[in-house]
């Protein structure tokens, strides 16, 4: 038999066996074992740190929710979110920014309305808010627009607000929002935050409660 041959033929041969085993090696084993690490020691954050209210799985605390009526905490505006146009078997909200500088007429508008909309809805017939009180997180949408957290100040802005529309005193509600502010992480990473779907489960438990 042709040497070249019988050469060409163990090139082959040995050319699958390593084909074979980084197969096992990277596409089943490896993804195994980081499947299996990742669901003994990081449980809550593998499977999308889902949040659970009543039994069921009522969404994630990384990615924040609109549509919250007022008598429960607002979120940050979502003014870049855009709709699926494209597929639409699939009713999706798509992420984004509101991509405009910062002395844009356009967006100035929107701060400007945003801006009366919560002076608006967070004055109650004891409390009056002004303008200088509220925050930018309350006028401006973050750079995905799916944000999950609000400032204690935002959360604090709404307090008597939400304690007036569920008949709650006002220091439950600020007790609330204390308990649910989380501080900067590893103590100096990002801002103090309040996470908008937790405070609200927080907030409906107190009120099914009371």
């Amino acid at each position: 038999m042709n040497n070249s041959v019988v050469n060409t033929g163990r090139l082959l041969g040995a050319g699958l066996r390593a084909l074979l085993v980084l197969t096992l090696l990277t596409g089943v084993i490896y993804p195994l074992a980081v499947t299996g690490v990742a669901q003994a020691l990081f449980n809550d954050k593998a499977n999308g740190s889902q949040i659970k209210a009543d039994g069921k799985v009522v969404g994630s605390s990384l990615i924040g929710q609109q549509g919250y009526s007022l008598d429960y905490f607002q979120p940050r505006p979502a003014n870049g979110l855009g709709v699926n146009s494209v597929n639409t078997q699939y009713r999706l909200i798509l992420s984004g920014a509101t991509n405009r500088s910062g002395d844009n007429p356009e967006l100035v508008k929107w701060v400007k309305e945003a801006k009366a909309k919560v002076v608006k809805d967070n004055s109650t017939a004891d409390y009056k808010v002004s303008p200088a009180q509220v925050p930018a997180d309350a006028v401006t949408s973050s750079g995905s627009g799916l944000d999950p957290d609000i400032s204690p100040q935002y959360a604090g802005l709404q307090v008597h607000r939400v304690a007036e529309r569920n008949g709650l005193a006002v220091a439950e509600v600020r007790k609330l929002v204390d308990e649910h502010t989380e501080g900067r992480t590893l103590g100096f990473i990002g801002e103090p935050r309040v996470n908008v779907l937790e405070l609200n489960i927080a907030l409906k438990e107190l009120t099914a409660g009371g």
